[in-house]
């Protein structure tokens, strides 16, 4: 229930985000249009579950020391709310033909629905949930900068200041959590069951996020590094690589 809950959260959102003034350079590009709104909606879900995971965190700082036992109502809460937005922006993907230039989206979703959704029936490990959606603090700016984009804002200190906001906030709350719950897992979680499952996926959204910070340092950072990419239309370009 808590899940349907969230999932008819975010389809209020998307519509809401239809009233959302559009950039001229959104209107003038219909493959824009649905990107720009679905990038509104995961902008506010950033907003929110970033937040959230801090305040859980801060709330009941205890759970630190019981990663796969310790619970807390909050951090239940919070793992139902993300599992809906998943779901919602699965569908999104899915019922808006969008599927395969967001394939990658599509992936990581699966893998985050079916990790969630195993912690929310078993109650175990909510609180390496906890610790995973602070990446959600990172997406806040990571998710401005693909706005930014693509309303080709007039002002690039806007951009530039972001850019290395966005950078900060990628080591402190992506990369950082991230290898922290790998070595916990591979260090003492039994290779098992649940276990197991949630320690495959920890690696390969390990090599994800590895590759997904390749291609923003190649961007905005080392721009020269970038093969293929002159004249390239960015509506033709994968999700992700925007």
């Amino acid at each position: 229930a808590l899940v349907g809950g969230s999932v008819a959260i975010f389809g209020a959102l998307r519509r809401l985000a239809l009233a959302v003034p559009q950039p001229a350079a959104v209107r003038s590009r219909p493959g824009r249009v649905w990107r720009w709104r679905n990038l509104l909606v995961s902008f506010a879900h950033s907003v929110l579950a970033g937040l959230w995971a801090l305040f859980s965190l801060w709330h009941s700082p205890e759970l630190l020391s019981d990663i796969q036992d310790g619970y807390s109502v909050s951090g239940h809460l919070l793992v139902c709310f993300s599992s809906g937005y998943f779901i919602h922006d699965t569908l999104d993907i899915i019922f808006n033909h969008q599927s395969r230039s967001s394939w990658e989206y599509l992936v990581h979703h699966a893998m985050a629905i079916s990790a969630f959704v195993s912690l929310i029936v078993t109650g175990r490990f909510l609180v390496a949930a906890v610790l995973l959606l602070l990446v959600e603090v990172s997406n806040i700016f990571l998710t401005v900068r693909m706005l930014l984009k693509m309303s080709n804002v007039p002002s690039p200190a806007l951009y530039e200041a972001n850019k290395y906001i966005n950078l900060v906030m990628y080591f402190a709350f992506r990369l950082a959590p991230q290898a922290y719950l790998t070595w916990y897992f591979l260090r003492s979680v039994e290779v098992q069951g649940q276990g197991a499952f949630l320690t495959a996926n920890l690696l390969l959204l390990d090599a994800m996020i590895l590759m997904y910070f390749s291609r923003l340092l190649r961007s905005d950072f080392f721009p020269s590094l970038r093969k293929g990419s002159a004249g390239r239309d960015v509506d033709g370009e994968k999700f992700l690589i925007d």
